[in-house]
């Protein structure tokens, strides 16, 4: 499975819905050959059978096959909004690398975007995407019908960020957030992707916007290994992507205070929003997004059981 969710074998697939399928459906059969395959499987129309539930939603045809006790979901009991909020700032375009195939942070997290709307829209949720830079870019409302709304969409960030330039300016959450919290006034399960290059004080109060409504939140933190290893050799000048700003860098003086320091800051993240009952994921670009799948499917049935 890990084979077809390769970033860089996806890469090479051009249309995104056929991405995103491939991406899920290989997902969902791992899942189904796993050993484990129970209540971590909670699909849109069976989820684990629980104490307190009434016997007669129990699927005895699903018990002879799989020895388990499973309960029959309804439409009505499954649905929610679901909407993908993805930082589409500067920052985020780092990365990418033809000599590689690697990805920018911005190819990896439109991908993940897609997967993460075409794996809902299978749930019968209703999808929604928001792109945001220093305000709200792009925004696709919530709907059953909105999947192939929000897969355009990404296919054309992902083109503008191969063919475009970036123009500097420093990127902050808090705007966009503010004016999301104001439109997203049902309550929903909200994805945010980014790269989160501010002060937690300042994401926080980002997020909190968000979760003042009373929605639920998942985070997924990306970085490109490099930010996180920091495994330059060379001395050069590092370019700010956001402002353009310069600064000459001797990588092997400022590694470990590097490293110190990427560290310190997605510690007190994973901290800070867990502690609001947000789920937080840190998500290196090269590694497969069955991570990323896994984390949001274990968030979407924790916020079920909540509910």
């Amino acid at each position: 499975m890990s084979t077809f969710l390769d970033p860089t074998v996806l890469s090479r697939i051009s249309n995104l819905e056929l991405l995103a399928r491939t991406v899920v459906e290989g997902f969902i059969n791992g899942l189904h050959r796993a050993p484990h395959l129970g209540s971590s499987t909670d699909f849109a129309e069976h989820r684990a059978y629980m104490p307190g539930d009434d016997t007669r939603r129990i699927d005895w045809r699903l018990y002879a096959r799989s020895d388990r006790h499973f309960v029959k979901e309804y439409e009505a009991d499954t649905n929610m909004n679901f909407t993908v909020i993805l930082d589409v700032s500067p920052s985020m375009r780092y990365g990418a690398s033809e000599e590689d195939g690697r990805l920018s942070k911005l190819q990896y997290g439109c991908y993940l975007a897609a997967c993460l709307a075409y794996f809902s829209n299978l749930q019968r949720d209703r999808v929604g995407l928001a792109t945001i830079d220093t305000g709200v870019v792009d925004y696709v409302p919530p709907s059953a019908r909105h999947l192939q709304h929000i897969l355009h969409a990404l296919d054309r960030i992902e083109a503008s960020a191969r063919d475009a330039a970036a123009v500097p300016g420093r990127a902050a959450l808090l705007q966009p957030m503010r004016k999301l919290a104001d439109v997203l006034r049902r309550r929903s399960l909200i994805a945010v992707i980014s790269d989160f290059y501010e002060a937690p004080d300042a994401i926080m109060a980002a997020l909190n916007q968000l979760r003042g409504r009373g929605n639920d939140l998942i985070v997924f933190h990306l970085l490109d290994p490099r930010e996180i290893d920091f495994s330059f050799s060379d001395a050069s000048n590092f370019i700010d992507m956001e402002t353009g700003e310069k600064m000459p860098v001797i990588p092997d003086y400022l590694r470990k205070q590097y490293r110190e320091l990427v560290r310190e800051h997605t510690t007190t993240l994973a901290r800070r929003i867990s502690g609001t009952r947000a789920d937080y994921s840190l998500f290196d670009t090269s590694k497969p997004l069955d991570q990323a799948l896994f984390a949001y499917l274990a968030a979407r049935q924790r916020i079920k059981r909540v509910r």
